[in-house]
């Protein structure tokens, strides 16, 4: 059984999921979690069981080795899995990486060197990448990128409108983020419709903790929310989005705030974090329900920018298919979607109520039969996305 590893790692965390290269189904997934303590958690499932452990996790590789002492005690096999290759979730690829790329010495080098445009993203992406190459040395190692996606953006997508010789020598340029969901799930929604991808334009709300969307034109990214980092765009569970960039020197002056203290503002207490409290989109909703007007307001900034993203990308792509809503939000949150598509009617969408309060799971329509433009809720599956181009950079090599 040929099996493709894939890891997304975390500054305290590693996820995996073994995901078999034939039939793409997962045969064992894990979250290693508070690595760096005394008291890390190893969380192992297997077939329909889950297995619980506590131990000390000094480092990722001692995430790694709790990893294959967890399939060694519970399963599966790994010599009889055949691990082909591992392949690792990487944030950050700037311009030096638009497609899955087997990680060596100096790929690694270049991305640390690509980390202050995702300082909260590469630097652990990275230790998780160093501790793999130590636990499975013999096997090539892929990095997936989320911004790889976005590289087809036309200039006038990706160009901020600053000094040009600054914006050159910094690296100054929307890179947008959440690539490899973007791409998933614009490709299966061309499925379920059953047309060619290269003929339906799409709009992906990838909605989140953090959250993106994006444009897509015959399956290539033509404009996105997220931009130099992950901080732009969409109202976010800590994330303030799209603000005013003199903000940040009124602050400075103002309230003597540093770079420091504003960075913490704008990426960990804005966003519902800073406007109700909580990041968490069930509290708002049921907070708000509750007639709880900072909920209400939250609610309303959350949804507004959202259906501001959708107009401006109708207009990008000039037709639209379809709308995909995806992530933890995009899929569950039904109050969520409607407020962001209420009123677009003239635009021609238009939901329907029972399809989209319904608990059905899986890819499914929520407009109504009448509806010009196709709604659909699509789950992400980022892991699976990650193999399949894990697998392709291999057989490429």
């Amino acid at each position: 059984m040929s099996t493709v590893l894939v890891v997304n790692s975390g500054s305290s965390s590693i996820k995996y999921q073994f995901i078999d290269a034939d039939n793409e189904h997962v045969i064992a997934k894990g979250l290693i979690e508070r690595i760096g303590a005394e008291d890390g958690i190893v969380n192992h499932t297997y077939g329909d069981e889950k297995f619980v452990s506590e131990l000390p996790l000094p480092d990722h590789i001692a995430g790694f080795e709790a990893m294959i002492s967890a399939c060694a005690e519970h399963g599966p096999d790994l010599d009889t899995l055949e691990v082909i290759a591992v392949g690792h979730r990487l944030v950050q690829g700037g311009m030096k990486f638009i497609a899955p790329t087997i990680i060596t010495d100096e790929v690694v080098r270049t991305v640390e060197e690509l980390s202050p445009l995702a300082p909260l993203h590469n630097p652990p992406n990275l230790l998780g990448v160093q501790a793999a190459r130590v636990a499975f040395p013999d096997i090539p190692h892929v990095g997936v990128f989320d911004t790889a996606f976005h590289q087809t953006m036309p200039p006038e997508a990706y160009t901020y409108a600053i000094d040009r010789a600054v914006a050159d020598e910094y690296g100054i340029r929307r890179y947008g983020y959440h690539g490899t969901s973007h791409k998933y799930v614009s490709e299966l929604a061309a499925e379920y419709l059953q047309l060619p991808l290269a003929d339906v334009n799409t709009i992906v709300l990838h909605i989140g903790n953090g959250a993106s969307a994006t444009a897509i034109r015959g399956g290539k990214s033509v404009d996105t929310s997220m931009g130099l980092t992950p901080l732009e765009g969409l109202v976010m569970g800590s994330r303030s989005g799209d603000i005013d960039a003199g903000i940040i020197f009124h602050l400075a002056r103002q309230a003597g705030m540093s770079s420091a203290d504003i960075d913490t503002l704008l990426n960990r207490k804005s966003g519902l974090v800073g406007l109700f409290g909580t990041g968490d989109v069930r509290d708002v909703l049921a907070a708000a329900d509750q007639g709880d007007a900072n909920a209400q307001l939250a609610l309303d900034v959350y949804c507004h920018r959202l259906k501001h993203y959708v107009g401006a990308y109708y207009a990008v792509l000039g037709r639209v298919d379809c709308i995909v809503f995806t992530a933890g939000v995009g899929e569950n949150a039904a109050p969520v979607r409607a407020r962001t598509l209420a009123g677009l009617e003239h635009m021609g969408v238009r939901l329907d109520p029972e399809r989209n309060g319904s608990s059905e799971r899986g890819i499914r329509r929520i407009s109504s039969d009448e509806s010009a433009v196709t709604v659909l809720v699509v789950p992400t599956n980022e892991e699976l996305e990650i193999a399949r181009q894990t697998i392709v950079a291999v057989k490429n090599a």
